[in-house]
């Protein structure tokens, strides 16, 4: 994506079913869980490189005796930093006591970090926010052990002034509106009552106050607290937690817009946001690992016993078509294939913009990311040359020469390497995105490698914003002097806010808003314009279920043909010569190519959840009045 967006987190959970002791001896060191979590955590690095966050609880620990411990970093690698700091102090401890290098129970006594129950994440900043106070996992702390919670999560709500009220009508005084704390707050507030609850009960039945630790711990229905807590929650989630005493969970969203998997043997249970990084890190077959069912949870009690609950009522499956396109790793099975149908699908609007000619085209992609929808692309190309060569044999026949046969053969399509990437100047610019003349030489590019009478086709995950394409990259490639210019996008166009996770809040960033905008004022039809502002207006007030959005409305009067060729222009530097066209998938196509996941809100404005709605007729109305904020 040649424009970054920041996104949605990486979750990472692990439970260790056997005693320290087992891991040491079968794996050569007790440390087994805290290696496989950094592992999990790298592979999810894609996922966020702002922050990254660690937590352990160690089990069946005697009172006064450290059971839980975090880690948070918001530095430049947080993921390196984090696991430097827990190397550090296991390795100081047993550089002043050798005695502990193999005595596992002392180890899980005296070093942090080291337990049977792990939570890791990792971050993209969001809301302008990347301080080590917006790092998860988050820490609820009592003295009360099973009152203790930490949460980590992959989510974004979008009724945040409605759950910080809710909390307030509970009689708490949260110390910030944000849906992290909000959302713990309320898991807090009924995991409080449930052990409140269930003391009392014990305490009927005649137990101690101190016999009566290990079955609250027994006896808590993590479900039932979950329930209770997720009621109005409106937004995308993937939310894990630990209980202080040993109890884990991690809940998916009723829509399964969030993706969460899970794997389970007698050794560990492991719960991630993608396939492959436990396929990889536990190295276990593809179809071992499932899929957490959208409006469930895996509940792991501290006795080790597994069970999946319906929390909320699964609604219409809208799985994060992105997930597909971009953010996940596409070393997934599914993924992969499904992002070189991606480019196989939209190849037939490639010919079209090329005229058919093959020959005198040359096939790239700009970023790396984009490498396999491109494969998709020039496998279809060749598919094309392939029949275009059989016509041509079959209509020489017998008369072929071994001239004509070669000349024939011989066509292939052009593929070349026109961009690389300078990722060091890219992180610097990022820091100041006014100083236009550096963003122009974010990318180099491959002399030599195109033709003046030559097209020029490159392949992009998907255009939200365009200003790299504009401010880099088509000036970058002007300077091969291609005949033409055909920039790809493997996704549809970008049109409304995501509020589920991915960082794209205001209308009037998107390039596909700004084209549209155009078009309505050389037709004329402003007076659109202030109609739908005035309906979402008149929504403010609206209870959830009822509003509509009308932003759709605003696409409405233009094909996305033409507001793909009005995208064009806008993208096109003016002081360029090459002829620039922007081609962009249909919705119909990536619902072919991504079958599963059909989570498409960005693209068509049908939000799955009514939070949705609203978000998108604020960000609306933010627009009209010219205020320059989120409208979540």
């Amino acid at each position: 994506m040649s424009d970054a967006i920041k996104h949605e987190c990486g979750i990472s959970l692990i439970r260790l079913l056997k005693p320290l002791e087992y891991y040491k001896e079968k794996y050569g060191t007790a440390f087994y869980g805290v290696n496989k979590m950094y592992l999990m955590m790298e592979k999810q690095h894609n996922r966020g490189q702002d922050g990254a966050g660690f937590a352990s609880i160690k089990l069946d620990m005697n009172p006064g005796e450290r059971y839980m411990s975090r880690v948070r970093s918001s530095q430049q690698q947080p993921i390196q930093d984090i696991f430097k700091q827990i190397n550090d102090r296991i390795n100081t401890a047993i550089t002043e006591n050798p005695d502990l290098k193999d005595d596992v129970a002392r180890q899980k006594k005296e070093i942090p970090y080291i337990g049977e129950l792990l939570l890791g994440h990792v971050r993209y900043g969001t809301f302008g926010k990347n301080s080590i106070e917006s790092v998860h996992p988050f820490l609820r702390q009592n003295n009360w052990m099973h009152r203790n919670l930490i949460v980590a999560g992959n989510f974004n709500m979008t009724n945040v002034d409605e759950l910080f009220g809710n909390l307030i009508e509970l009689g708490q005084h949260p110390k910030e509106m944000a849906d992290t704390i909000t959302v713990m707050e309320k898991i807090g507030h009924f995991l409080d009552d449930a052990v409140a609850k269930l003391y009392k009960q014990i305490k009927k039945e005649g137990y101690n106050k101190r016999e009566a630790s290990p079955l609250i711990a027994e006896r808590l229905n993590v479900a039932k607290v979950l329930r209770k807590a997720a009621k109005n929650w409106d937004g995308g989630y993937a939310m894990g937690g630990l209980l202080g005493h040993g109890d884990a969970f991690l809940l998916r969203d009723p829509a399964g817009i969030r993706p969460s998997y899970y794997y389970k043997d007698d050794e560990v249970v492991v719960v991630a946001s993608e396939r492959p990084v436990i396929q990889t890190v536990f190295n276990v077959k593809y179809d071992e690992i499932k899929e957490l069912d959208p409006g469930h949870a895996i509940v792991i009690k501290k006795s080790g016993k597994v069970s999946f609950e319906e929390i909320l009522t699964p609604t219409e499956r809208k799985a994060c078509s992105f997930e597909r396109i971009y953010f996940s790793r596409g070393s997934d099975k599914e993924i992969y294939q499904e992002r070189k149908k991606l480019g196989k699908l939209v190849f037939p609007e490639i010919l079209k913009a090329i005229d058919n000619d093959i020959v005198n085209s040359v096939f790239s992609y700009i970023p790396n990311t984009a490498e396999t929808s491109f494969l998709g692309m020039v496998r279809e190309a060749q598919n094309y040359l392939n029949n275009k060569k059989e016509e041509q044999i079959l209509a020489l026949g017998s008369d072929i020469t071994k001239e004509q046969l070669h000349k024939i053969l011989d066509v292939r399509p052009r593929i070349e390497k026109v961009a690389i990437k300078d990722a060091k100047l890219r992180t610097f610019i990022t820091q100041d995105s006014s100083r236009d003349d550096l963003v122009a030489h974010v990318y180099d590019i491959s002399y030599g490698s195109v033709k003046p009478e030559d097209n020029l086709v490159i392949i992009d995950d998907s255009i939200v914003r365009g200003t790299t394409l504009k401010k880099s990259i088509l000036r970058m490639l002007d300077r091969l002097n291609p005949k033409k210019i055909v920039v790809v996008s493997s996704a549809p166009q970008i049109r409304y806010p995501d509020c589920y996770g991915i960082d794209m809040a205001k209308l009037e960033d998107f390039v596909a808003f700004k084209a549209t905008l155009a078009l309505h004022e050389e037709h004329g039809t402003e007076d659109k314009i202030e109609a739908i502002y005035k309906k979402c207006l008149n929504q403010v007030d609206t209870s959830d279920s009822d509003v509509v959005n009308y932003v759709k409305e605003f696409y409405a009067s233009f094909t996305a043909d033409e507001i793909s060729k009005k995208i064009g222009e806008i993208l096109s530097p003016a002081d360029i010569g090459s002829e620039v066209q922007i081609i962009y998938q249909t919705i119909e196509n990536l619902h072919v190519a991504c079958p599963k996941n059909l989570g498409d809100w960005y693209f068509t404005g049908d939000y799955p959840t009514p939070g949705g709605n609203r978000v998108v007729n604020r960000a609306f109305i933010n627009f009209y009045e010219g205020k320059n904020q989120r409208a979540y």
